[in-house]
This record gives structure tokens, C-alpha cells and sequence, in this order.
């Protein structure tokens, strides 16, 4: 255990996991990344010279000119706007990039996605079909007036046609902004007005556990009366019943579908907008997060290849996030698609009908590659503790993923154990929104992996832990997390507030030259990398700022425990108490001392409370804030996003029966 001081943004790191796993020798000797290509002289030189890294990595992509310089950047003062560049002068088009390359090269015939409904339809389309119905899309959407820089507000859950419309929006070099399709009329219309969208694109309505749920009626609260809103483009999915506003809104079939499918496409410059994306607002107004074309696309290109090894003649990869969130743009649609590969797509909820669903897709399509949160990690493991039935054949499973947050070291473990065999490495991965892609995660072919750990930064990157000064802390340590330096994959800008992007990421080290992620982190003895969750989910008690990571991985490590949940909640004497709300058939007395015995006094839960499950995003993210209001008091607001809406008046009822209210 550390008991180094604790002051300012110094963070208390507690554990201290010891297990590691070096990759297999079959693994590493087909590996895209081996020692031998680490050694090249402009890999081992990214550390100093970044700039000629990620030239080199520009190749992968086809520009329509070459670009003439590599990066440029003017850092902030603390004052001025910081301003990022790269590869000036080139063009290109995403579009072209992701679908049409690949068949020039003679790869139509190649699967781009399976897509499988919730309620069981299948559809595979290839990569000259999707360079087809993209193209029909394009003409479509130049038919509704939409042209370079205009925004389109996509509000679908995960289908073939969403991916389809984001190409055809990048096409024509307009701006998408992809809305998860769980979110409030109130949340939709803040994102449709903020970016000044000129059409939104939905669905008459959409599958959820077995239901169909209205979505359309949605889009007319959220777009009433936004005077930059020309069209609606509705596909119809469930056959709901819409009302509908003639003039405004069209039909997918009516316009996309009739449409002609060539399309010659234009080229873009490098540092043209590609899509925004938003923070998820949890705490204040969303920030409108600005991506651009060349330096994303380079940076989630190679870093798919090299984090993911990929295989686009043998493998088949699935991503399991909503396509609304950043994993899903970046690892999900076009990096994927950049590289050639056969993908997955799911509509449903892991546990519609059961929770057993995602063992029967893998098998199906025999899934190669796996990407998923560690908090569905976390639901499977606590339903399947000795690993899924049997009677799942999830042999083709080669490489697993860890994406959203950390992973706590039991559920890794039970992964790798599980459904990686002992023997499939694990990428546990590190980037946020703001980053567009990885920036800390294992090479699967060279990296000795350590359960919970990112590991280091990946080549052309660097990484820092520093305290409230910017000072390292050193190994053991625990503190701030931050970038050094630019990188391809930044997001340039926050939409129409350039201000608070400064303010938010850079002024704070503006004289070191950090980015402030907002995430707390610890380096090990190794010098490898173990984030501990937001720094704004640090729980202060009693002076002492802790992890909730470390606190939660304490108690999945337990065996009456299957999933937990740790937040900070009002204390008058010490600041915050604990609160872990856990499931399983734990004693909470005994869940405190296995916490006070793995981690220490300090650390012990106030409160434990013994839930039915907790309240998650179905992107599988648990809305901690929920449980801090329903044991401090406070009204809940919106909870539409939520898996099921029924979870927070059951753990209220907990709640109110274990506080004697």
C-alpha cells in the first residue's frame, strides 16, 4: 500500500496489483507490432520527434494532394486561443478513405458489416454495397441543400444506415454530430441548436427490449421552432405511427433509397471539420467537441492497427458501443473501415433477451476481436462467474478490449480467464472524447499485460502523472493525468466556445505545454500507467483524496460481490462518506473489513448498500451521479438514457430502508 502524503490534486493509490501476463508466443509472432518494428528508426525516435512518427503513419491513409507540412502549433499563454494544424496542405475524403479505396483494390465482395437486430433480423453488407448506398445518400442529402461545412444532427440507434449517413455526410465535407438515441427531446434540441444543424436524421421509432419505442416524437419537441432546422429525414424502423410535418420532413425510402448510386466525390482540405461530439453533460453544459479530417483520421487508422493487430482477410471485429459515443466513431465505424475489416453491428441491449445474447454473436459470426466496457465486463461475470455455458463456442475470439473506464483487476482477470481462454490478450485502453483516439494501451504482440494497467503511452504519445503544480509525482505516486504535447487525433476546438476549450484543457499547465485529461492516475514502479477515474469522482474524506476505482476493484474482488458501485456522499464531519452499492449476496460488515483489509482504515465504506443492479447507460456506463442524489436526497432528473428506468426507485427503496428515512 502507498502512504505517500496527500495534498491539493495528489491522489491516494492504494492497490498494488502484481499479476502480469506476457503476450503468447503464437500471438506475438504474428503480431503486426513486433520488436523488430519497434525498432525502426522513426518509432524508436517518436519519443523526440513526433512530428516524423505520425508523417510516416499519414501514408496509410490516400490524399488527393500530399500535404506539405507535417504540424504546427501555437500553444496558449493562458490568454491566447491555442490553434493546431496538421498535415497543411493535403486533401483527402474520409469517405473515399473508409469505402471506395477498398474496392478499387478489388476488396468489394468483403463483408464491411454483419448487422444483427434485437429482435433477431440479419443483414451483411459489403464494401461495394456500402460504397453504393453511401453514394445514394450523398444525393440525397446535396438534394436537401446540404453542402461543406453545414451540420446534420444524427439521431439513430445502431443500424447499417447510421454508419451510412455519417459517410455520406463526410462526403460531401459536411459536419456530423451523432446523438445517442436514449437521450431526452430537451438533450437533443440543446445539441441541434448549439451546432445550428441544417437536417437531423431519425427513425419513426426504435427497438428496446423487446418494444418499440417512439423516437420521432422526440425530434418534433427537440426541433420546434430552431429556425436552422430545414429537414427531417425519417427511416422507418419499428412502423410506429408519426406525425408529420410536410415541407420539413422526407422519408428515407422516399429520398435515399430513389437516389442515384455514383457519386463523385470531392476532396477536402486536411483540417476540415469532420464530425462534433459531445461530452455527456453530467455535470454543466456539454461541450461541443470539434474533430477534424487528416490528423484524426491518421491517428485512429494506425492506432486500430497496431492496438487491435488487424487482420482485414481473417478477422472479424466487434465493437459493442452505441455509435452515438466517441469509441463507436473512432473504433467502431471509420478505423475499422479504414483498414479494410469485416465489423459487427448490434442494435440491442447485452441482456435482450438474455444475458447470454453476446455469446451467441460472437459464435455466430465468429467475432475475432472483442471491444467492450468493463462495465459489461462486469454484468457477465456476475451472472456467469464460472465463465459463459458451455454449450457457446467462443473459440475464434483472438483478441479481448477494454474501453469507457478503468477495469477493475478481478473482472480483467475473469475476462481473460473466461473468454480469453488464459491465453488471448486483453487492450486495455486509454483516450477520451477529447483525444478522438488511444492514446495509452498494451501492444498486444510485444507488452507484458498488468490487470487494471494501460500500460504506457503509445509511440508518437506521452503521458504524465503530475500533482497541482505540474510537477511528476514519480512512481507510486498518485496525481493529475495529462498529455504532453499535440497530437493528430485532438479535438481542435469546442464548438463555437474556443475559450473554453482553452480554459478547460490547456490554460491550466499552458506553461508546460500539459493537456489536463480530468482523469487521476498513478505510475507504478515499472513506470506503467493505472488511471483511476475522474478526478471529479476523487471522494475526499477526512482530508484524504481517494480513488473510487481502487475501492470498487476491492470489492469485485470479493466472491459475494458481482458488480460495484463507489461515490462520494455529503458527511458534515469528514466531507464525504463512502457509499458502495454492490450486488450479490454480500454482508455489508464484512464487505467494510475486506475493504479496511485490502486497501486500509481510510478507505472503509460508510454505507453499503446491497442493490438488485445499478442504474447504467446502455452503453453499459453505471450514472454514478444517480446514486450520489438518491442517498443525498436530491431529485434525480433525466434518466431516459438509462438501460432501465425501473433500477433507481428499487436501489431508492434500498436506500431508504437501510437509512431508516
Amino acid at each position: 500500500m502507498t502512504t505517500l502524503p496527500v495534498h491539493d490534486d495528489t491522489i491516494r493509490s492504494l492497490l498494488d496489483e502484481r499479476r502480469s501476463f506476457p503476450p503468447p508466443a503464437s500471438f506475438a509472432a504474428q503480431a503486426n507490432v513486433t520488436e523488430e518494428w519497434l525498432r525502426r528508426e522513426w518509432v524508436e525516435r517518436a519519443g523526440e520527434d513526433p512530428e516524423t512518427f505520425w508523417a510516416h503513419r499519414s501514408e496509410v491513409l490516400d490524399w488527393a494532394e500530399p500535404w506539405q507540412t507535417a504540424h504546427s502549433w501555437e500553444p496558449t499563454d493562458g490568454e491566447s486561443l491555442p490553434a493546431a494544424e496538421w498535415f497543411a496542405g493535403g486533401t483527402l475524403n474520409a469517405s473515399v478513405n473508409t469505402v471506395d479505396r477498398h474496392v478499387a483494390a478489388g476488396h468489394g465482395e468483403r463483408v464491411a458489416f454483419h448487422f444483427e437486430g434485437e429482435g433477431g433480423d440479419r443483414r451483411a453488407i459489403t464494401y461495394a454495397e456500402l460504397q453504393r448506398e453511401v453514394a445514394k445518400a450523398a444525393n440525397a442529402l446535396t438534394a436537401l441543400g446540404i453542402g461543406k461545412g453545414d451540420r446534420v444532427v444524427v439521431y439513430l440507434p445502431v443500424l447499417i444506415e447510421t454508419v451510412v449517413i455519417q459517410l455520406a455526410v463526410a462526403r460531401i465535407g459536411a459536419v456530423h454530430s451523432l446523438v445517442f438515441g436514449g437521450f431526452s427531446a430537451d438533450a437533443l434540441r440543446f445539441r441541434v441548436e448549439d451546432t445550428g444543424a441544417k437536417l437531423v436524421v431519425t427513425t419513426d421509432g426504435q427497438f428496446r427490449r423487446g418494444a418499440a419505442v417512439p423516437v420521432k416524437q422526440n425530434v418534433d419537441a427537440a426541433v420546434s421552432g430552431v429556425a436552422s432546422v430545414e429537414h427531417v429525414l425519417v427511416l422507418r424502423r419499428t412502423g410506429s405511427e408519426v406525425t408529420w410535418t410536410e415541407g420539413r420532413d422526407v422519408w428515407w425510402h422516399d429520398t435515399v433509397a430513389t437516389a442515384s448510386d455514383v457519386h463523385d466525390p470531392e476532396f477536402f482540405d486536411a483540417e476540415t471539420p469532420l464530425f462534433i461530439i459531445y461530452t455527456s453533460g453530467t455535470t454543466g453544459r456539454p461541450k461541443g467537441l470539434v474533430h477534424t479530417t487528416g490528423g484524426w483520421l491518421t491517428h485512429v487508422a494506425w492506432t486500430f492497427w497496431a492496438v487491435f493487430d488487424a487482420k482485414p482477410d481473417t478477422d472479424v471485429y466487434w465493437c459493442t458501443a452505441d455509435l452515438a459515443w466517441v469509441t463507436a466513431h473512432s473504433y467502431e465505424t471509420y478505423a475499422p473501415l479504414l483498414n479494410g475489416m469485416t465489423s459487427v453491428l448490434y442494435e440491442g441491449t447485452p441482456d435482450t433477451p438474455s444475458w447470454e445474447r453476446h455469446f451467441q454473436v460472437i459464435e455466430r459470426y465468429g467475432v475475432t476481436t472483442y471491444y467492450t466496457a468493463p462495465t459489461l465486463i462486469r454484468s457477465l461475470m456476475s451472472r456467469f462467474p464460472d465463465g459463459p455455458p458451455a454449450r457457446y463456442d467462443l473459440s475464434t475470439l483472438r483478441l479481448l478490449g477494454t474501453v469507457g473506464e478503468a477495469i477493475n483487476p478481478e473482472a480483467w482477470v475473469w475476462f481473460h480467464t473466461h473468454l480469453g481462454r488464459g491465453e488471448t490478450p486483453i487492450v486495455d485502453t486509454w483516450w477520451q472524447s477529447e483525444t478522438g483516439g488511444a492514446i495509452a494501451a498494451p501492444l498486444p504482440g510485444v507488452a507484458t499485460l498488468k490487470p487494471g494497467s494501460a500500460l504506457t503511452a503509445l509511440p508518437g504519445l506521452a503521458v504524465r502523472v503530475v500533482d497541482a503544480d505540474g510537477r511528476e509525482v514519480g512512481p507510486g505516486g498518485g496525481g493529475l493525468l495529462v498529455i504532453d504535447g499535440t497530437w493528430p487525433g485532438m479535438a481542435r476546438t469546442v464548438w463555437g466556445n474556443p475559450e473554453r476549450y482553452r480554459d478547460s484543457y490547456w490554460k491550466r499547465f499552458a506553461a508546460q505545454g500539459y493537456f489536463l485529461a480530468g482523469d487521476g492516475a498513478k505510475l507504478d514502479a515499472d513506470g506503467h500507467l493505472w488511471v483511476l477515474g475522474r478526478v471529479d469522482d476523487v471522494i475526499n474524506v477526512s482530508g484524504h483524496r481517494l480513488s473510487t476505482i481502487e475501492i470498487e476493484s476491492a470489492l469485485v474482488a470479493h466472491p459475494a460481490v458481482g458488480e460495484a458501485a463507489v461515490v462520494g456522499v455529503a458527511d458534515p464531519v469528514t466531507g464525504h462518506a463512502i457509499a458502495a452499492f454492490v450486488t450479490g449476496d454480500g454482508d455489508p460488515d464484512a464487505l467494510r473489513r475486506h475493504v479496511r483489509e485490502a486497501i486500509g482504515p481510510v478507505a472503509q465504506p460508510t454505507h453499503v448498500f446491497l442493490v438488485p443492479d445499478l442504474p447504467k447507460t446502455r452503453s453499459g456506463k453505471i450514472m454514478r451521479r444517480l446514486l450520489v442524489d438518491l442517498v443525498d436526497g436530491r431529485p434525480l432528473g433525466d434518466t431516459t438514457s438509462l438501460q432501465d428506468e425501473t433500477v433507481p426507485p428499487r436501489i431508492a427503496h434500498v436506500v431508504t430502508v437501510a437509512l431508516g428515512r
